[in-house]
């Protein structure tokens, strides 16, 4: 039995790392794709994980594999194509921490996995399937997406859905509107950010955001808030959870590595969601921040995630 397994993405970041002495940009390669970054950060955390995706059979691809391999994750079930190549994306990090994306994903791998692609032994062996949004944005991926969700669902799987707002890789933000939200009414437990509240809500306001969510039939919503951590919710209410002091140097995969920490504790506890307290809720979300207040102070998404010893020192130190 699998704590997690994690459907969709895995691509390249090319993270700007500085300059050289001519000026010009230099960008380090590191693994990235945000299903594949919840699935790193649970599994250095200790969680039994698998990763469910499609990338290409070239340095690339294969350099992905063998960062799930490192992690520890079971990557039986991703996929090394030889008629497509790996989606790259370009990450510019700004002064302040925050990203701007650039992405080369036309006729990606990514895009490319279909229903016949999902090995139902890795997915039904999960206690939760984790999926995001970007592989809701094409065919065939949309439709395997589904078709894994479905099955999950009926097999009574804990659905997990994070949403990741990218506008270059929607052909409007109605399509991104409508697919994203079509996924809701699945999920057991869900995560937004606070700058995506609205497009999957209608509210702008955090609160009244998880609230919708939990009365569609969420069980437990979680919505980041950067810096000042999170807001969770269940059927019992709403409490929001402080971050922790650190030194953000790149915010690539905070929010991933949060959620990491979340489903993590979720798989530990043996719960079902809809039998979490709010008080645990709580403590799920606590160690979350603790997660992700450890990776944005180093570069990249997956090689920043932290172990458990990292996270529980974290866990000791001042929140703000």
């Amino acid at each position: 039995m699998r704590d997690i397994a994690a459907l969709g993405e895995m691509l390249i970041d090319f993270t700007i790392q500085g300059v050289n002495s001519q000026g010009q940009r230099l960008f380090a390669q590191n693994a990235g794709g945000a299903p594949a970054n919840v699935a790193a950060a649970a599994a250095k955390l200790g969680a039994k994980v698998a990763f469910i995706g499609k990338a290409g059979n070239d340095m690339h691809g294969r350099f992905l594999k063998e960062t799930l391999d490192k992690c520890g994750i079971d990557s039986n079930g991703f996929i090394l194509s030889d008629d497509y190549f790996t989606t790259l994306a370009f990450v510019n990090v700004k002064p302040d921490g925050e990203r701007e994306f650039s992405f080369a994903r036309n006729h990606g791998a990514d895009k490319m996995l279909n229903a016949a692609d999902i090995p139902l032994d890795i997915l039904l062996s999960a206690k939760i399937l984790h999926i995001g949004s970007i592989s809701l944005t094409d065919e065939p991926c949309r439709g395997a997406t589904m078709f894994a969700v479905k099955k999950a669902k009926e097999n009574g799987i804990i659905i997990s859905y994070d949403p990741n707002y990218r506008a270059s890789l929607w052909n409007s933000e109605a399509q991104a509107l409508e697919q994203m939200r079509s996924v809701i009414k699945y999920a057991d437990v869900m995560k937004i950010s606070d700058e995506e509240t609205e497009l999957l809500t209608g509210e702008a306001d955090y609160e009244l955001a998880a609230e919708k969510l939990i009365s569609q039939g969420v069980k437990i919503a979680a919505v980041t808030l950067g810096k000042n951590g999170a807001y969770v919710r269940t059927e019992e209410g709403g409490t929001l959870v402080s971050g922790f002091k650190n030194k953000a140097i790149d915010a690539t995969g905070a929010g991933d590595a949060f959620w990491g920490g979340f489903l993590y504790s979720l798989a530990k506890s043996g719960k079902a969601p809809e039998n979490v307290t709010l008080s645990e809720a709580y403590s799920f979300a606590d160690f979350g921040n603790a997660t992700a207040s450890l990776c944005v102070e180093s570069y990249g998404a997956i090689p920043a995630m932290p172990d458990m010893k990292a996270v529980c020192e974290k866990l000791g130190e001042e929140r703000l």
